[in-house]
């Protein structure tokens, strides 16, 4: 059955949503998950990984870390840090870090190349993952708290993590494509958005919004900025609009480690700390059609779709703070 904050909507199409929401929200289709509901990924087998390649510590195998207890699916790894997160500049720490920047830059530019109406993102998820692969470095998701595919693929009112899998992308979707590898012991983390065939007028405009949440947020970091700041400034940008924040997700740092701080909140917030020289953060607004930024999520665990199946968008970058301002890594 559906989740009775869709009765009523098409799986093919969907206009208005709300009485107190004149404007149409487009014509698109609905994801919802397949019936009869599989709870959870156990089922869906993870692709490999030449052993050659060095993985992160949460996806290594015993045979990887003998001194581990680390499990080859990830589920009970964890990522563990320590200090503020930052990289020592004009460093191998940040050449490191760059390189991985810049790979993950060229594999969201070859996923561009892949998607047209009656590809599966199935397929887009093997091409990527061997194209990643092919350059000596590893797809960060891939058994990440036991995540089964090497890149996230977002479709229409999935607003994060949607899982790669056999749905034909169709004429008018948009999608987001997320990217993360491990190279060298970095991490390096991307998304964007991807038209398919004859997108309406109103897709283009969500996507249109997202694109500058997310350089809103990049214009306001620089040394000695709080990091608060960015979610006010994407909150000031969307605030008198038709779209809505979601703030079910956040940017994070990254580096060494996938996953932590500083958190990046896209909306008002009063996340204590300052970006200092060396900080490398994402920032990565999900900005959702109509005045309900809420999400639910799938019973695989990870795929979040917007409460009332309104589309959503995304897009992502990479910043390093400087001595003088910030660099966008992914650009």
């Amino acid at each position: 059955m559906r989740p009775e904050w869709c009765w009523g909507f098409s799986t093919r199409s969907i206009s208005t949503q709300t009485a107190d929401e004149e404007e149409s929200f487009g014509s698109y289709s609905v994801i919802l998950p397949e019936e009869p509901f599989v709870w959870g990924v156990s089922h869906i087998a993870p692709r490999s990984v030449l052993s050659s390649i060095p993985r992160p510590p949460y996806a290594r195998t015993p045979e990887d870390d003998r001194s581990s207890n680390q499990r080859s699916r990830g589920e009970d790894a964890k990522e563990f840090y320590e200090g503020d997160g930052r990289i020592q500049l004009r460093s191998e720490e940040e050449i490191k870090l760059r390189a991985s920047a810049k790979l993950a830059r060229k594999v969201r530019e070859f996923a561009g190349t892949l998607v047209r109406p009656g590809v599966t993102t199935n397929s887009i998820d093997v091409a990527i993952h061997d194209f990643i692969v092919a350059h000596g470095a590893y797809p960060s998701p891939l058994l990440y708290s036991g995540f089964p595919r090497s890149c996230c693929t977002s479709i229409n009112n999935v607003v994060s993590h949607g899982i790669p899998d056999d749905r034909p992308l169709e004429n008018g979707d948009i999608i987001n494509i997320d990217i993360t590898v491990y190279l060298n012991g970095y991490h390096g983390d991307t998304s964007r958005m991807f038209l398919i065939g004859d997108v309406d007028q109103q897709g283009r405009d969500l996507i249109e919004m997202t694109n500058a949440a997310l350089e809103t947020g990049i214009s306001v970091c620089g040394p000695g900025r709080p990091f608060k700041a960015i979610g006010k400034a994407i909150h000031d940008l969307v605030r008198h609009t038709s779209y809505s924040v979601c703030t079910a997700f956040a940017g994070h740092g990254i580096g060494q480690v996938f996953h932590r701080p500083p958190w990046i909140y896209h909306s008002l917030n009063e996340e204590p700390g300052i970006m200092l020289p060396g900080h490398c953060f994402t920032i990565e607004p999900c900005i959702v059609q109509g005045s309900n930024p809420r999400v639910w999520i799938f019973p695989d665990g990870w795929t979040a779709s917007t409460e009332n199946c309104a589309r959503s968008a995304q897009a992502e970058h990479m910043i390093l703070v400087t001595e003088t301002g910030a660099e966008v890594l992914t650009r």
